[in-house]
């Protein structure tokens, strides 16, 4: 009896999709749970398994097609019997095929690379690993306060993929290559796009002296990784900072609806990680109720998913306010771009000993650029300014991030 294998529920406002790789051929038997094909979304990539057990019939929706929901994307026989299966080419994979993540399958396809000859640390082959493979520098997955599906400027996507050759060989040919954009991808442009027309976007800037929160880590680092198993970063000082000071202007974690303002009394704070497919920003639910090491792990769990591709969309969802660090890729400044319908978003950076006045006196000190900007529909001026001062006084001293809850 025929059984269709279609297109799940995607998610919160998750409506289509891209068909990303077939694991399983025409004719190919397959079991109840076995992946069969990933699926690319507009935030994660999404794996359809068999639910039926039997032989993969038909494949309706080839690599490259968008689809909705319910879209049915191949049939399974169950009946069909065992002398109707095709007979095998020698020239098949191994039966038992590394486990990879889609993207990674993609690219080792692209370059006929065998996945079995692919060294991994994780529990499955990523894209990162088939880089390393071919030679290529890996991209890295740092994380960074950050923003939903929109890449602020600060945080550059690392570029996968091939890439439109510049250099001309040696015979002289000039080449181009057409690659088609990913749906997240699409979505990160469109949205970027939507979010500069849609807001009336301002940015202003501070610096923050960090000589207090290094002196800190330095201090408590050893027992801090010893207790808690995670190492202490810069990371949890700038969400509790932040917390604190939503709490101070609450229109700065609040969002639009019409002629109304929504204020929001809890604080899910988006974390921006870099990852091979573009920017994702997981959100650290009720930061202001975690606490030091919980943030540093939650951020750490973040990085480790964005970097095996296992993020859920719950990950994803939602956010009241956001932190994008471009200072783990050597920014040292800029203006990072509203994440819609947030209306502010912090931007971090690279911290830099520079010389500054102290007392009367030229002293050198590490310094970061602080940029925040905000949606001046309802948030003002003078409200950015304060709000962005009240994060470097508490960054600046540290202890008060305790009294601050």
């Amino acid at each position: 009896m025929p059984a269709k294998i279609v297109v799940p529920e995607l998610g919160e406002s998750v409506l289509e999709a891209t068909v990303g790789h077939w694991l399983k051929q025409e004719g190919d038997r397959v079991s109840v749970g076995e992946i069969l094909v990933s699926l690319e979304t507009d935030k994660v990539d999404l794996e359809v398994g068999a639910e039926r057990s039997g032989v993969l019939a038909k494949i309706e929706r080839r690599e490259g097609e968008d689809v909705k929901i319910g879209d049915v994307l191949g049939v399974i026989d169950e009946t069909k019997p065992e002398s109707a299966v095709p007979e095998v080419k020698p020239v098949v994979a191994p039966a038992a095929e590394a486990p990879a993540t889609p993207s990674a399958r993609r690219l080792a396809r692209e370059h006929g690379l065998d996945l079995d000859q692919v060294a991994s640390a994780a529990g499955r082959v990523t894209k990162e690993d088939v880089e390393s493979h071919l030679g290529r520098p890996a991209a890295t997955v740092e994380p960074t306060p950050a923003s939903s599906t929109v890449a602020p400027p600060s945080i550059p996507a690392p570029a996968p993929g091939p890439a439109i050759a510049t250099a001309r060989s040696a015979s002289g040919e000039r080449r181009e290559e057409r690659v088609r954009m990913s749906r997240r991808r699409q979505t990160i442009a469109r949205r970027l796009v939507e979010a500069q027309h849609a807001a009336a976007m301002l940015t202003t800037f501070n610096e923050v002296d960090m000589s207090a929160v290094m002196e800190l880590r330095q201090r408590h680092k050893e027992a801090f990784q010893e207790r808690h198993g995670v190492s202490l970063g810069i990371s949890s000082f700038f969400v509790k900072a932040s917390v604190a000071a939503l709490r101070a202007f609450p229109r700065v974690n609040a969002e639009i609806d019409g002629d109304e303002i929504i204020l929001k009394h809890y604080h899910d704070i988006g974390i921006a990680v870099g990852a091979s497919e573009g920017l994702v920003v997981p959100v650290l639910r009720d930061a202001d109720l975690l606490s030091f090491a919980e943030i540093e792990k939650g951020i750490k769990d973040f990085a480790r998913k964005a970097r095996d591709h296992t993020l859920a969309l719950d990950d994803l969802r939602g956010g009241t306010f956001t932190i994008t660090n471009g200072g783990v890729f050597g920014s040292l400044l800029s203006t990072p771009i509203l994440n819609p319908p947030q209306v502010a978003i912090l931007g971090l950076h690279k911290i830099q000993e520079r010389p500054v006045s102290l007392k009367g006196q030229i002293v050198s000190r590490p310094m970061m650029y602080l940029a925040l900007s905000y949606d001046h529909r309802i948030v003002d001026g003078l409200e950015a300014v304060q709000f962005l001062v009240r994060v470097k006084q508490l960054v600046e001293e540290p202890a008060t991030l305790l009294l601050e809850g």
